[in-house]
């Protein structure tokens, strides 16, 4: 394993532990963003040890927690870290479990390393260009040994046998333009199966073979999207904008995704 997977790996383990520790207290200390949308201390432990973490590699890093970096200064970099501490707040704060970890590197602007970690389902997901993507059970930042650990992962995508063409996406989210991109899908495929899932899950979902598509018309930002694109990306399938033609980047001016497809 290269030494910025396993510094990246090891951040998202220690700080699943943080935000574990705030998601068994009774007060996540929850305050609103600019844009409503929610903030807890949780995000703000994850944020701290991701970025103490990260620091060993010299590489610089944007994350959701840190993303005031002018434009001017990021555009230069050739290779930078890509960070959501805790995507999924909301799922956090209903205390549903589908909150993950996101960790990305990223080359000019694609995703090139990603890492999803799982804190209350102690799930592994991570990619490497060089070696595909792989999901791990049952691993947390008390494990003696990782490396050993690691060795059982299993190699994504699964052999997934269903006789439904399966959706994932968000209910939450399931406006006029996706409603649309669906009845298109079943003129295609016949009967439609569609499952819902919260943050990064979704992408992971297509990764692993669960799911044939992941259609996400409504907006997202790139820190929410890079560590699924390389686990997407290793295991085989794309990762579009709207068209299934153009593909998604990163690093621009304006952070905020287009939509997009994840499709296997």
């Amino acid at each position: 394993m290269n030494t910025n997977l396993d510094i990246a790996i090891k951040a998202a383990l220690y700080a699943g532990k943080e935000i574990l520790e705030v998601y068994q207290t009774d007060d996540f200390k929850v305050k609103l963003k600019s844009d409503d949308s929610p903030l807890t201390i949780a995000d703000k432990r994850a944020h701290k040890v991701i970025e103490q973490q990260l620091a060993k590699t010299n590489i610089p890093v944007l994350s959701e927690e840190g993303k005031n970096i002018p434009f001017d200064e990021r555009s230069k970099w050739k290779l930078y870290w890509l960070v959501d501490p805790l995507d999924g707040t909301k799922e956090f704060i209903k205390r549903n479990g589908e909150f993950t970890v996101n960790i990305a590197l990223i080359l000019k602007d694609t995703p090139i390393l990603g890492v999803i970690y799982v804190p209350v389902t102690k799930d592994l997901y991570y990619s490497d260009k060089e070696i595909g993507a792989f999901k791990a059970i049952n691993i947390d930042s008390e494990i003696e040994n990782l490396e050993m650990a690691l060795q059982m992962s299993f190699k994504l995508p699964f052999a997934i046998e269903s006789d439904n063409y399966t959706v994932v996406g968000s209910r939450s989210h399931m406006n006029s333009e996706t409603e649309e991109f669906i009845a298109k899908l079943k003129e295609q495929n016949g009967e439609i199966e569609f499952l819902s899932k919260g943050s990064s899950l979704k992408i992971c979902m297509v990764a692993e073979g669960m799911a044939n598509i992941y259609p996400r018309f409504a907006p997202t930002m790139e820190w929410d999207t890079a560590a699924g694109h390389a686990i997407a990306l290793g295991s085989g399938c794309t990762v579009t904008q709207s068209d299934e033609v153009t593909p998604v980047v990163y690093n621009k001016k304006d952070l905020l995704n287009p939509w997009f497809i994840v499709k296997r």
